[in-house]
């Protein structure tokens, strides 16, 4: 039988699963400046794929996919692994960081906007407020980063194309919760885990090998692999059956707010783990994304009424 945790659990697992996000993202830039960016997803698929092969396996009590079921799975690795990835760092390469955490903010309220049109999902207007504040909370981050001139290595003839790759990332991230909710009501997270990482090394594959016979391995130190190993399994194993897992039990509108932790964390592993300073600005930030979870997550009238629904079909 597959694990449905209680309404608390699911919060939790949604805000590892995102800090964790967040955590790798900032520690990858070494893992970018050592190997080619499409060697770099395969190999993390490859090792995702080892990692989980046992949970592959079909459950007993699994029915069979519906022609929509397997699309949707299809879709929610093309959209949340394949091409996410492919927006996220080749658009980051183009723009500042600045820019792209003020972009990354909008993530909240386009799942929430997402899981309203395709869910039918009520979207209440504490979940709005929790959403404006994760939006007001990284926008602040953001500045905090530019007071560090992060954004002075930015070239401004490719920011607007660098601009636009990352809204294409924010779309896929908002595509991949919504789609994750409809999932989870026909698939353990396990195997939507397991077979969407499948699905993204099959993808990415004919690139990844190319790339390969034209690299040099030998020059790449032993602390590289050490980390690749990390982010791999990260990646596509722990943080997906983390976010899986909380959306069991959370609406997908309301699981939006928690994508709040990914810039708040990879700021914080850059404050702990790569020496930068935290100002005022900063720890304000903090601040108003915690007050935006919160908001979201707190008993209430509207909590205690989505707690009995149903996962949708």
């Amino acid at each position: 039988m597959s694990y449905t945790p209680s309404r608390a659990m699911g919060y939790g697992c949604l805000i590892l699963s995102m800090s964790m996000v967040g955590a790798y993202v900032a520690l990858t830039k070494p893992l970018a400046a050592a190997l080619p960016v499409f060697l770099l997803a395969w190999m993390r698929f490859g090792i995702g794929a080892v990692a989980m092969a046992r949970w592959l396996k079909k459950p007993a009590d699994e029915k069979p996919l519906s022609a929509q079921s397997r699309w949707l799975v299809f879709l929610e690795s093309f959209l949340g692994n394949f091409l996410f990835t492919i927006c996220m760092i080749t658009g980051v390469s183009m723009t500042s960081a600045v820019s792209a955490g003020v972009i990354m903010s909008a993530i909240p309220a386009v799942v929430a906007l997402m899981s309203w049109i395709f869910l039918k999902e009520k979207i209440t207007l504490r979940v709005w407020g929790a959403v404006a504040c994760g939006a007001i909370g990284i926008g602040m981050l953001s500045l905090a980063k530019n007071t560090h001139g992060d954004a002075g290595g930015a070239h401004a003839a490719n920011a607007w194309l660098g601009n636009l790759l990352v809204f294409g990332a924010v779309l896929c991230e908002g595509s991949y919760a919504v789609i994750g909710k409809k999932l989870t009501a026909v698939l353990t997270p396990k195997r939507i885990s397991a077979v969407i990482n499948l699905w993204g090394l099959l993808l990415m594959t004919p690139v990844g090998f190319y790339t390969a016979l034209r690299f040099d391995f030998g020059a790449v130190p032993a602390n590289i692999w050490l980390l690749l190993v990390f982010y791999a399994l990260a990646a596509s194993v722990w943080t997906v059956w983390l976010w899986m897992t909380g959306l069991k039990v959370v609406p997908a509108g309301r699981a939006g707010v928690f994508t709040v932790m990914l810039p708040v964390s990879a700021a914080l592993v850059g404050v702990v783990a790569l020496g930068e300073s935290l100002t005022l600005l900063q720890a304000g930030a903090f601040a108003v994304a915690m007050a935006g979870m919160l908001l979201a997550t707190l008993p209430g009238r509207a909590a205690k009424s989505a707690s009995t629904e149903l996962p949708l079909n």
